[in-house]
């Protein structure tokens, strides 16, 4: 079982940047690849990023390449999304999730409870 605990959503001008961590309970950390995903109202659930057991791959959506980064520090059982250059469309509730290595919602077996993220233009 591992629970998840996102944290620092907020509000932020079109430009700017925001640092969302997540925090995971238990000693098997290190046994997932672990995903952010987003999801802007009255909008399906959207694949974000990736980083693999290790945080050695990563994979980020199109829309967020460039800007955003996805790592890991499995010492501290914390996985991050560094946003730069937030736009507008950025605006969604953030989650992450732990599970194996993709892009699919079904990928992944836990997730946390998100954080609001919302760009002002």
């Amino acid at each position: 079982q591992v629970q998840l605990v996102e944290s620092g959503g907020g509000l932020v001008q079109t430009g700017g940047s925001l640092k969302l961590s997540c925090a995971a309970s238990g000693r098997t950390f290190g046994s997932y690849s672990m995903g952010w995903f987003r999801q802007a109202p009255g909008k399906e659930r959207e694949f974000v990023a990736v980083t693999s057991r290790s945080g050695t791959s990563t994979y980020h959506t199109d829309s967020v390449k460039g800007r955003f980064t996805i790592s890991r520090d499995n010492a501290k059982n914390t996985v991050y999304l560094q946003m730069n250059s937030l736009k507008p469309e950025d605006t969604a509730v953030y989650y992450c999730a732990a599970g194996k290595w993709g892009t699919r919602s079904d990928d992944y077996d836990y997730w946390g409870w998100g954080t609001q993220v919302t760009v002002s233009s």
